[in-house]
């Protein structure tokens, strides 16, 4: 066993994520039908922000849109670049953060799945993502995203918990920051390479924000038509989805921005 490797955030994960979230695609597509389903069909051009492995990105490009994947991870942009490689899928792949990225041309919607935000280091650079977003959309485009809530964090992130899979174990260790509104997960794992373990240490650092604060931030940064939805009425039943713990919404950019 060699010493452990400090790693970036999800320069390993990125490697296994698909394996860890097995049930969000579905969970996404199923959310994306009950709050899209009207606006989808109207909307051609598409950027999903912190795309992940792009898995919607490749969906979304299935359906004749054209599409721009947008990560800050190297390794889950790689991901996407294969898996749009195989599908015969020309989605472009921007290796950039949330906070400054920037697309070839103005898209009718930019989607943010599976709480990438919450990801954001600090509490004021939410308005500074929704800045970056609305200068990515034309005037009157859709903004549309979820977020983790406070009962996520304070109620499911303080843990210890150790999984094993093929080729990896992985061991959680979360804390919590209640007056700074911040989480951790500490990632120890241990990769199975050419018959011998070797050892990897990334930290998830999480954010997260007030349904009031979410709604100024938007305000602030040039969107109108604000809605939110609680998660438990939009994601499927069977995942027993609890009241408070995430939140969806849907917001359009306003024509002078």
């Amino acid at each position: 066993m060699n010493k452990v490797k400090e790693s970036p955030p999800y320069s390993v994960l990125g490697r296994y994520y698909d394996q860890l979230t097995r049930g969000a695609p579905a969970m996404n597509r199923h959310a994306r039908k009950k709050i899209l389903g009207r606006l989808l069909p109207q909307l051609r051009t598409v950027c999903d922000l912190g795309c992940g492995t792009g898995t919607t990105a490749v969906e979304l490009a299935r359906t004749g849109r054209k599409v721009y994947a947008v990560d800050f991870s190297p390794a889950q942009c790689r991901q996407a670049k294969e898996k749009s490689r195989q599908a015969g899928d020309s989605i472009q792949v921007i290796c950039s953060d949330m906070r400054r990225f920037r697309l070839p041309e103005p898209v009718d919607l930019v989607l943010c799945e599976f709480n990438p935000l919450n990801h954001l280091a600090r509490k004021s650079d939410l308005e500074v993502a929704f800045q970056a977003v609305a200068r990515a959309l034309r005037p009157g485009g859709w903004f549309y995203f979820d977020l983790n809530m406070r009962p996520t964090y304070v109620k499911l992130i303080p843990t210890t918990r150790w999984e094993e899979h093929n080729g990896f174990c992985l061991v959680y260790r979360g804390r919590v920051d209640i007056r700074r509104e911040k989480a951790w997960l500490d990632l120890d794992w241990f990769v199975a390479d050419r018959g011998r373990w070797r050892r990897y240490r990334e930290r998830i650092e999480d954010t997260w924000w007030s349904d009031a604060e979410t709604r100024a931030a938007l305000r602030r940064a040039g969107f109108g038509s604000i809605r939110a939805w609680d998660g438990k009425t939009i994601r499927p039943a069977k995942m027993k989805p609890r009241r408070g713990y995430d939140r969806y919404y849907l917001a359009q950019k306003l024509p002078r921005i």
